[in-house]
């Protein structure tokens, strides 16, 4: 049996991927070390809270004896914890730098000091900045528009130094937007689809024109744990997405429509500062290492994405009655 330390194991990307390794063919013991702010909810695994395999810790990766604390006896480290909404780094980036590089650090010294089988860090395709007219590489500059995506950057980059450094087995992932249940709606999917179940505009930045790759959260988790055992992939970076890229415009009117909800309902709000026209990765080195695709259809899992917030009101009301102050804006750029 392996044992793997997620960390942001209460968000939604994280407890979306702790389910997928329970009901994995492989055996594993799962400790969630999860800050519970504001995005984290324990309702997202409250099936799992009385397995055996699984355990929950609340704590701070910046935390080093909370970290050593949740490292005993650990073969992998999945990072998923971070601060990830792009319009809130602009207001405050404090936040972001401690969690998203110096939360890293501090993860990383605990992975050198136990000698992990693999130790994953999720990044973000934020970290290019704009795509232009051909979608990233692994290869392409780094030029983050927000502090989110530099802080995002930092934790990259320093991850892949305890490689080069210490031949701590990193591997880097660099995933396009997330979209799937126990999405925090405050994101551009969860928060259009609950505005619109509620019959509440549905904000878009600028003229909607901006266009992300949307991969389902599933798909994403695959191949993180795919990363987990596959040899010779330390010190990597791989960029993952679906490869199927969308405007928030298309995305709203896709929502409106499942949903039987009128155009009106699109309110055109003004843009943000730094805001990233296009982000598009270049996946074939994952999909030639993995000899992965994509196993979602996205016409049929944004359908199916909808249902579930149709058939959980129970979930999403009391975030949104309990946020109703802070969630008043789509962050259309990331998924996460």
């Amino acid at each position: 049996m392996a044992k793997v330390l997620v960390t942001g194991g209460a968000g939604f990307i994280g407890a979306n991927f702790i389910r997928q390794l329970i009901n994995s063919e492989k055996d594993y013991q799962i400790v969630n070390l999860d800050k519970l702010t504001y995005a984290g909810n324990l309702e997202n695994l409250r099936d799992q809270e009385n397995s055996p395999d699984y355990q929950f810790i609340q704590g701070d990766i910046a935390d080093p004896v909370i970290v050593e604390r949740a490292c005993e006896g650990v073969d992998f480290i999945v990072n998923f914890a971070a601060e990830t909404h792009v319009d809130r780094s602009i207001g405050d980036p404090a936040d972001f730098l401690k969690t998203d590089i110096f939360g890293v650090f501090v993860l990383l010294e605990a992975a050198r000091k136990i000698k992990v089988r693999r130790f994953i860090q999720i990044s973000t395709d934020e970290v290019y900045g704009e795509a232009g007219a051909v979608p990233s590489t692994e290869e392409s500059a780094l030029n983050p528009k927000s502090p989110y995506a530099a802080s995002k950057a930092g934790g990259d980059r320093l991850a892949y130094s305890y490689w080069t450094t210490y031949r701590t087995p990193v591997v880097i992932t660099r995933c396009t937007n997330n979209y799937g249940p126990y999405q925090y709606p405050e994101k551009m999917v969860s928060l259009f689809v609950t505005n619109a179940l509620e019959d509440r505009p549905l904000p878009v930045y600028g003229d909607g024109r901006n266009t992300r790759d949307w991969i389902y959260v599933a798909d994403h988790g695959k191949v993180i744990e795919k990363l987990m055992w596959e040899p010779e992939v330390e010190g990597e970076v791989f960029n993952l997405g679906s490869g199927r890229e969308v405007s928030v415009l298309e995305m709203a009117g896709t929502i409106l429509k499942v949903l039987g909800k009128p155009d009106s309902l699109i309110n055109f709000v003004a843009d943000r500062p730094g805001h990233v026209v296009r982000h598009a990765v270049n996946t074939n080195k994952l999909r030639k290492k993995l000899n992965w695709r994509p196993g979602f259809d996205f016409d049929q899992a944004i359908i199916e994405t909808i249902k579930w917030y149709q058939d959980h009101p129970e979930w999403w009301q009391p975030i949104k009655t309990a946020n109703s102050g802070s969630i008043t804006a789509a962050n259309i750029s990331r998924g996460s």
